[in-house]
């Protein structure tokens, strides 16, 4: 876990985040072993922003293709307490990884609060829900 946390504060020193100045990063590990990472990119028309979970994934897809799964994810930022990731980004970990799959939250200061993807999002919409006929 030592690495996904030292990927994911170096990832959020590369933030864009002129607006807010809330620097978020993230890294994870997939199914091979593979750590991929992402910082929040953000734009002034702001649903355009990028959060950093979903350019963790998108580099995970970029690089190890559209099978690849998530092991375990890792989400820091500099904040009072771990900040979850919004409700978008929950969808999208769940797109990519098993309900009890870890996911750690955690500050630049070290505090860190694990839970697992059915937590962060319980009663997911997945692909067992699309009409396959």
């Amino acid at each position: 876990m030592t690495d996904l946390r030292e990927a994911a504060l170096a990832v959020r020193e590369n933030a864009y985040v002129p607006y807010s100045r809330f620097r978020v990063g993230a890294a994870l590990r997939d199914a091979t072993g593979a750590t991929h990472s992402g910082c929040n990119v953000e734009n002034v028309a702001y649903p355009e922003g990028t959060c950093a979970e979903a350019g963790a994934i998108a580099a995970m897809i970029a690089t190890a293709g559209p099978a690849a799964r998530i092991a375990e994810i890792y989400v820091v930022a500099d904040a009072d307490s771990p900040v979850p990731p919004c409700g978008g980004c929950r969808q999208k970990i769940a797109e990519f990884a098993d309900a009890g799959v870890s996911v750690t939250l955690a500050t630049v200061d070290g505090t860190e609060r694990r839970t697992t993807v059915a937590e962060l999002l319980p009663g997911a919409f997945g692909a067992d829900h699309m009409d396959r006929a």
